[in-house]
């Protein structure tokens, strides 16, 4: 799951903030805000395509660059974010 989060928002940032040559090296762990690929209009889109892409739910207190700042911020945030909605569902299917 987790490869396929970042090949799918890696995909998402190339073709919507990359217009450089060096797609290729934009590395996992490389900052989307140092980079200057992403400013706050991007991080709300981001936001939304994780949201509808991912069907996960991102408080506006979750909007910080721990959890959307890089590749792998962000693929480490979908994960926590699907495993808690998991959680939920197994607790309210219990009550």
């Amino acid at each position: 799951m987790r490869a396929q989060v970042i090949k799918e928002t890696r995909e998402f940032i190339a073709a919507n903030f990359l217009f450089r040559d060096d797609r290729a090296e934009l590395a996992d762990t490389d900052s989307l805000l140092d980079a200057g690929l992403i400013d706050s209009t991007g991080v709300l889109e981001l936001v939304a395509f994780l949201e509808k892409h991912f069907e996960i739910t991102i408080a506006d207190a979750d909007i910080v660059p721990d959890n959307l700042d890089t590749v792998e911020a962000i693929a480490n945030f979908v994960e926590r974010q699907r495993a808690g909605a998991t959680d939920r569902l197994v607790l309210a299917a219990a009550s």
